[in-house]
């Protein structure tokens, strides 16, 4: 049967034997009613030890009531360079958007 090997990190996240932990992505809410924030990142061997590091680097003086904490390679993003085809409303569908409508001079209530 094999030894385990030591899996304290070094550095960027790299342990003793040469393998790489993962990348956490870590999301801190602040208080109740408010988004979760993206706050940084770490490198652990797991998610518990992602959750618990992230308690530790990110909310060591009460700054958050809640943690998210994702694996960076199951976050999917959009890609920067087509912006213009992925964001932008497609011609001719201004009407999607409220300043396509003009404020009407009979209705007051508006």
């Amino acid at each position: 049967m094999a030894q385990p090997v030591a899996t304290s990190p070094t550095e960027e996240g790299q342990r003793h034997d040469g393998a790489a932990w993962p990348l956490w992505e870590v999301f801190v809410r602040s208080s109740r009613g408010l988004s979760h924030v993206h706050a940084g990142s770490l490198h652990a061997p797991d998610a518990e030890m992602a959750l618990r590091n992230a308690r530790d680097l990110y909310t060591r003086r009460n700054e958050g009531v809640s943690l998210w904490v994702v694996a960076s390679e199951d976050i999917i993003a959009s890609d920067p360079d087509a912006k213009g085809e992925f964001f932008e409303s497609p011609q001719g569908k201004d009407y999607r958007h409220a300043t396509y409508y003009k404020k009407s001079e009979g209705v007051k209530h508006l």
